[in-house]
C-alpha cells in the first residue's frame, strides 16, 4: 500500500469553555522535520505530542498547530504592589531633583503612572492544565491524525494507479524490443557480409571465420542480460507497490536500477527503432521518479 507524503488533517471540539482546533499537515522531505505550535499551557506535554505525531507522520516536513479561541475572563492580571512601591521609592529622588516635592499631588500621580509602565509590574496567571483537559486534547489530536492518514491514503491510491500504469508501460515497451533485436541481428549479419563481399572475392571468404567474428561482434551488442534484469526490476517494483506502506525510498532505489538497465539498452541498441522505444522508457521512468518524491 502506497501512502502519499503530503497530508492534511483537522479536528475541532469544545473542551471546557474553549473551542480548540488541531491541524496537522506535511509536505515532501527526506526525513522527519516536525514543527509544533501550541498554547503555552500544553508545553509540558510537547515531547509526548512530538513522539506520537512523529510516529504517525514518519517522514516529511510537517506542522502540528493547536490553537483555541481565547476568552478574556480566563486570564487573570495581578498588579505586583511591592514592585510598584519599589519603583516609586526609586523615582522620588529623581522627581525632587527636578523640583517636584514628595507631597505634591500631581507629582505623586506622575510617579505612579511612571511606575506602572515599568517591567514586571503586572503579572498574568493562567489556570493550570487539568488531566481531563489533556485527555480530551489527546482525543482531538487522534482525530486530526486519523483525517491526516485518510488524506494520505487517498493520495496514495492516485500514486499507486500512476505507478502501476507507467511500470506496465515500460514492461510493454520491453516486449516490443524483442522482435527488433532479432531484426537487428539479421540486418547486421547481412550488412557486414555485403561489405565483406564488396572488398574481397567470394571464394576468399572463410565462412567459419566469418561466423566466428560475427558472433564476437554481436556479443558486444547483446542485451539479453539487460532485458532479463529490466524485467526482474519491474516485477520487483510491482511487488513493492503491493507491499507495506513507507516504501518510497525502496521504490527510489529500484527505479535507479531500472534506469541503469534502460541506459545500457540505449547505448547498445544502434538501431533507430530501438532508440525510440528506449526514449519512451526513459520518459515513463522520469515521471515515476518525480512521483516517488511524493511517496512515503
Amino acid at each position: 500500500m502506497i501512502l502519499s507524503m503530503t497530508g492534511y488533517g483537522k479536528a475541532e471540539a469544545h473542551i471546557g469553555a474553549r473551542k480548540y482546533t488541531v491541524e496537522l499537515r506535511s509536505l515532501n522531505g527526506k526525513g522527519l522535520d516536525l514543527s509544533v505550535r501550541m498554547p503555552s499551557r500544553f508545553r509540558e506535554r510537547e515531547m509526548d505530542l512530538r513522539k506520537r505525531v512523529g510516529k504517525a507522520v514518519g517522514r516529511g516536513k510537517s506542522d502540528l498547530m493547536i490553537h483555541f479561541e481565547s476568552d478574556a475572563s480566563e486570564v487573570l492580571h495581578e498588579v505586583n504592589a511591592g514592585v510598584v512601591q519599589q519603583y516609586i521609592d526609586q523615582l522620588s529622588p529623581l522627581f525632587e531633583a527636578n523640583g517636584i516635592p514628595n507631597g505634591h499631588k500631581e507629582g505623586q500621580l506622575q510617579k505612579l503612572n511612571s511606575a506602572l509602565k515599568m517591567p514586571e509590574v503586572v503579572s498574568v496567571s493562567r489556570e493550570a492544565l487539568a488531566e481531563e483537559e489533556w485527555e480530551a486534547m489527546e482525543g482531538l489530536v487522534s482525530a486530526a491524525i486519523d483525517q491526516f492518514q485518510a488524506y494520505r491514503k487517498q493520495e496514495g491510491e492516485v500514486l499507486l494507479a500512476d505507478f502501476t500504469a507507467r511500470i506496465d508501460r515500460i514492461e510493454q515497451l520491453r516486449t516490443e524490443l524483442a522482435p527488433l533485436l532479432k531484426a537487428r541481428t539479421d540486418r547486421t549479419r547481412s550488412r557486414i557480409k555485403e561489405h565483406l563481399e564488396a572488398d574481397l572475392p567470394k571464394d576468399r571468404i572463410d565462412e567459419n571465420r566469418f561466423e566466428h567474428e560475427l558472433i564476437f561482434y554481436l556479443e558486444k551488442l547483446d542485451v539479453t542480460e539487460e532485458m532479463v534484469r529490466l524485467e526482474a526490476n519491474c516485477r520487483y517494483f510491482g511487488e513493492m507497490l503491493a507491499g507495506d506502506s513507507a516504501q518510497g525510498k525502496k521504490l527510489g532505489f529500484i527505479a535507479q536500477e531500472i534506469g541503469r538497465e534502460i541506459n545500457t539498452l540505449g547505448s547498445k541498441s544502434q538501431d533507430a527503432g530501438m532508440q525510440r522505444i528506449v526514449v519512451q522508457m526513459k520518459d515513463e521512468l522520469e515521471k515515476i521518479k518525480e512521483q516517488i518524491l511524493n511517496a512515503l
